[in-house]
């Protein structure tokens, strides 16, 4: 599939046909699993500035937390306590934990026989370097748009070229590697995302997350219109077309832009939700959106309903690891 092709079907209204093969390309090469993530959102303290973002470091109302390491394996054991085979560790990009006690967490939680997904941000080669000889697994480092332009606009303090290098490093160090986009952003086009998704096939990424841009009310781009739902799920469906094999999750996002939105979300080639078990005093201020509806893992009523939402649409919560089937491992 190439670039104007990709455009065509993402003007196309009628997206129904779409969907629908998107779900069955996932089934039929993945099966009806759906693989849950324990997400720990360890410190809201964050060093840039992105526009779109709740917790840049312009944001001074904003009550800042860091998890300690004790705090941090505490919960990495109370999510396998509620069955959970992943840890996705997340934080804004900062320097609270130095390399020593990241390398030091990490081990600590793959000591507890569990697979370990990061998403802290650029690092250095080095750094990625030690957190995979500690035991991390996969890393989550979201692109947010290819299009080097609208990236400059977004990431007043960033650099295009170093998010690119830094994904390519992560692949070189054989991690299981994520990436990802928002869609919706302020002057983004149907050109540029197709773009997006041409990129994520010749990264050959692991696992791609994607989710809508929902404003947030501390940020420069509060008052922008949110992203669209509908154009969100094209742009996944198409992904999971492309790359049958990789693991998408069904993003908090879609949730709060829509009551369904998970679901349509699963319907649609999704494969992979991420719960939340962040302890709850800290949980509202990792406020990257506003009013965000993720699953509150803590809660096991919650956590039921989960499961029987999964069982109606014909899935099933694996009890796998989860790797994603495109990662071709290779042993160093």
């Amino acid at each position: 599939m190439e670039q104007k092709e990709i455009i065509e079907i993402l003007k196309n209204d009628n997206a129904d046909e779409l969907y629908q093969k998107a779900h069955k390309t996932r089934v039929e090469n993945l099966g009806h699993n759906v693989y849950l993530r324990a997400l720990i959102e360890c410190s809201n303290v964050c060093s840039r500035n992105c526009l779109y973002c709740g917790i840049n470091r312009e944001n001074k109302e904003l009550k800042r937390f860091s998890l300690s390491k004790d705090e941090i394996i505490k919960t990495a054991k109370l999510a396998k306590e509620l069955g959970f085979k992943t840890i996705v560790l997340q934080s804004g990009e900062n320097q609270v934990y130095d390399l020593k006690t990241m390398c030091g967490i990490i081990e600590e939680i793959k000591s507890l026989n569990l697979a370990l997904t990061l998403s802290l941000g650029e690092k250095t080669f080095e750094e990625y370097k030690q957190y995979k000889k500690s035991g991390a697994d996969r890393y989550l480092l979201r692109i947010e748009t290819t299009d080097e332009n609208l990236f400059q606009k977004m990431h007043p303090d960033g650099n295009f070229k170093n998010r690119v290098e830094c994904l390519y490093n992560l692949k070189e160090l054989n991690y299981e590697t994520g990436t990802g986009i928002l869609v919706g952003l302020p002057n983004q086009s149907i050109e540029s995302l197709a773009k997006d998704i041409l990129f994520f096939r010749e990264l050959d990424a692991d696992m791609i997350g994607l989710g809508p841009f929902i404003p947030h009310n501390k940020t420069l781009l509060k008052n922008e219109k949110a992203g669209d739902l509908e154009l969100t799920l094209k742009v996944m469906a198409l992904v999971r077309i492309l790359m049958p094999n990789i693991n998408i999750p069904a993003t908090t996002a879609m949730e709060t832009l829509s009551k369904n939105g998970r679901k349509k979300a699963l319907i649609s080639g999704a494969n992979v939700v991420m719960p939340n078990v962040t302890p709850i005093l800290n949980r509202e201020n990792y406020s990257i959106y506003p009013d965000k509806k993720g699953v509150n893992a803590l809660n096991k009523e919650e956590l039921k309903k989960l499961y029987k939402e999964i069982e109606e649409i014909g899935d099933k919560v694996s009890g796998g690891f989860g790797t994603s089937k495109n990662f071709k491992k290779i042993n160093k």
